[in-house]
C-alpha cells in the first residue's frame, strides 16, 4: 500500500491535498506537527476525519524525532489522544510516549521509533521492545549510510510478528521504500509531489507507482537492479520496468548506488537478486566477485551485466555488441563498413574497453585517449592498439571519434571532451553518453560538419540484451526507446 503524508500548514490546505491524495493513496497521513496554531490542529483533525475518503493515520511528530512540533509535550499528546478519541483510523505514536495515550475506540495505534542518523544493528532489540507495547503496527524508520542498511531492514521485516513499516530515509534508502512490500510491510510512505516530502529520500506517488508498480510488487517478485555511483539519473529502471510490465512479468528493477563494491556483493547473496546492471564505476571492480564471466566478458575484462542462476552470478558484457551495431548502421548508411577505419576512443574504462574490443575484431585501426596514461596504457596491450596521453587530443587524425566517458552528462550538459576546432568535416562522431541525448560534443560536431551518433541506440541495444539474458525472452525495444525519449 502507499500512504501520502499531508504537510500542509493550514486547515483548508490540509483538507485539499488530503482530497489530491486520496486519488493515489490507499492511506493518507494528516502531520499535524506541521501545522503552526494548535487551535488550528484541532480544527483539521476534526476536518479532515470528517471529509476523509481513505483511511487516515494521524501523526503528530516531535522535533527529537524529526518532527516540526515544538510546543509542550502535553499539548503534543493531548492531539494524538483527541485523533483517538474520534476514531481515527491510525494513531502514530512514538515509544517512548506510548504509556501516556489511552487506548479507545477503534483506533490501531501505530508505535513508532525513528533514527535520523543510521541504521542501527540493535533493530530486533528495538523491534521487540516496540512489541512489548502491544502495538497494532509497528514502525522503525532507520537511515541509510550504505546500501546494505536497506538489507538489515528487509531481514527485519521478514522476521516480523506483527504488521510492521520498516524502511531506510536517505537517496541510500530508495530501495526499501520501493520494496518494502516484497520483504511483507504493512506500507510504503510517498509524497503526493515533489517538494512535499516528509522525509529524506521520499519519491513521489507517481514514481512509486508508474515507475516501479510498487502495488504490484509481493513476496513472489523477482528483483533486479543497477549498480553503480552514481545512479540517480540513469533511466535503466524506467525502462526494464516498463519492459517487465509490457510483457507480464512479475520483477521490479531498483536504483543501487553502490560505494564499496566487495561489501554489497557479499551481502547482496541474502535477498536474492537475480540479475543486475553494472555502470560507472564498476564495470571492472564487480570481476572479483562474480563466479563466472562469459566468453566476451572474459575478453574484454569487463561487464554490465550480471546474471544469477541458481545462486550462481555470471557476469556479460552487452555495451561491446550494442556500440558495435550503432555504428556499422552509420557506416551502411554510407556504403562503408568499419574494416580499416581509424578509430580514436576517449577514455579508458569499461565501456571503452568493450567499444575497444568490439572494433578491433571488425578490423578497425584503434588509439586510446585518456588522462590516467596507466588505464590508456593497460587497454592498448590488451586490444593490441596504441594510445596517446590526453595531451596529444589536439593531433586527432581519425575517421571516428568515440567518447566513453561521462563528460557532458546530465547535469553537466555544458562540458565536452575535446575542443570544437579537432572535429573535422566528414568525420564519424559517436558519443556513449545518452542524457541528454545531443551533447555538446554531438552539436559541435554537426556544426563543423560531421556525422553523428548519439548514445540512445547503444543504451536501448544493450539494455534489450540484458533483458533477454534475464528472461529468455526478446525485449519490447520499441517501448523501451518510447520511455526513454518520454523522459528526455
Amino acid at each position: 500500500m502507499i500512504c501520502i503524508p499531508i504537510t500542509a500548514r493550514s486547515p483548508e490546505d490540509t483538507v485539499s491535498e488530503m482530497i489530491s491524495a486520496s486519488k493515489h493513496a490507499d492511506i493518507v497521513e494528516l502531520r499535524i506537527d506541521y501545522i503552526p496554531e494548535l487551535q488550528n490542529a484541532e480544527a483539521c483533525i476534526e476536518e479532515s476525519l470528517k471529509r476523509k475518503t481513505k483511511p487516515v493515520i494521524i501523526t503528530n511528530r516531535p522535533e527529537r524525532e524529526g518532527g516540526k512540533f515544538n510546543g509542550s509535550e502535553q499539548d503534543r499528546l493531548c492531539l494524538l489522544q483527541k485523533a483517538i478519541d474520534l476514531g481515527a483510523d491510525y494513531v502514530d505514536v512514538e515509544y517512548d510516549s506510548i504509556k501516556q495515550i489511552t487506548r479507545r475506540n477503534s483506533s490501531k495505534i501505530i508505535i513508532s521509533h525513528h533514527n535520523f542518523k543510521e541504521t542501527p544493528h540493535n533493530l530486533s532489540k528495538i523491534y521487540d521492545d516496540i512489541c512489548q507495547q502491544k502495538p497494532d503496527i509497528v514502525k522503525i524508520v532507520t537511515y541509510a549510510n550504505d546500501i546494505t542498511d536497506n538489507i538489515r531492514i528487509f531481514e527485519l521485516l521478514k522476521s516480523a510478528k506483527v504488521p510492521t513499516i520498516s524502511f531506510c530515509m536517505g537517496e541510500l534508502g530508495y530501495i526499501s521504500r520501493i520494496l518494502t512490500s516484497k520483504f511483507g510491510g504493512f506500507l510504503t510512505f510517498a509524497s503526493l509531489e515533489k517538494g512535499k516530502e516528509s522525509a529524506p529520500g521520499q519519491l513521489t506517488a507517481d514514481e512509486l507507482s508508474k515507475i516501479y508498480h510498487v502495488k504490484d510488487i509481493n513476496r513472489e517478485t523477482k528483483l533486479y537492479g543497477i549498480i553503480g555511483n552514481p545512479v540517480s539519473h540513469s533511466m535503466s529502471p524506467a525502462i526494464h520496468n516498463a519492459a517487465f510490465t509490457e510483457k507480464g512479468i512479475n520483477n521490479v528493477y531498483v536504483p543501487l548506488k553502490i560505494a564499496k563494491i566487495e561489501t554489497f556483493m557479499k551481502e547482496c547473496r541474502k535477498i536474492d537478486f537475480q540479475g543486475f546492471s553494472v555502470t560507472i564505476p564498476h564495470k571492472e571492480s564487480v570481476l572479483p566477485f562474480l563466479d563466472d564471466l562469459d566468453h566476451t566478458a572474459r575478453k574484454i575484462g569487463a561487464i554490465n551485466t550480471i546474471v544469477n542462476r541458481n545462486g550462481k552470478l555470471t557476469g556479460y558484457n552487452t555495451d561491446c555488441m550494442a556500440a558495435v551495431m550503432g555504428l556499422e548502421y552509420s557506416m551502411k548508411e554510407a556504403n562503408e563498413t568499419l574494416n580499416n577505419k581509424k578509430v580514436s576512443i576517449i577514455g579508458a574504462g569499461g565501456a571503452a574497453r568493450a567499444i575497444a574490443f568490439g572494433l578491433k575484431e571488425k578490423g578497425c585501426d584503434i588509439t586510446i585517449f585518456n588522462r590516467t596514461t596507466e588505464r590508456a596504457e593497460k587497454l592498448s596491450h590488451d586490444v593490441l592498439c596504441r594510445f596517446e596521453s590526453f595531451g596529444e587530443i589536439h593531433k586527432l587524425d581519425s575517421d571516428i571519434l568515440i567518447n566513453t566517458t561521462s563528460i557532458g552528462m546530465f547535469p553537466d550538459v555544458n562540458q565536452t571532451p575535446v575542443p570544437k576546432n579537432i572535429l573535422k568535416k566528414g568525420m564519424i562522431v559517436f558519443d556513449a553518453v545518452y542524457n541528454p541525448i545531443e551533447t555538446r560534443l554531438l552539436r559541435e560536431a554537426n556544426e563543423n560538419g560531421c556525422h553523428t551518433v548519439n548514445g540512445l541506440s547503444m543504451f536501448i541495444n544493450q539494455a534489450a540484451e540484458q533483458f533477454r539474458l534475464w528472461t529468455d525472452i526478446d525485449a519490447p525495444i520499441e517501448l523501451m526507446t518510447k520511455v526513454v525519449k518520454e523522459m528526455l
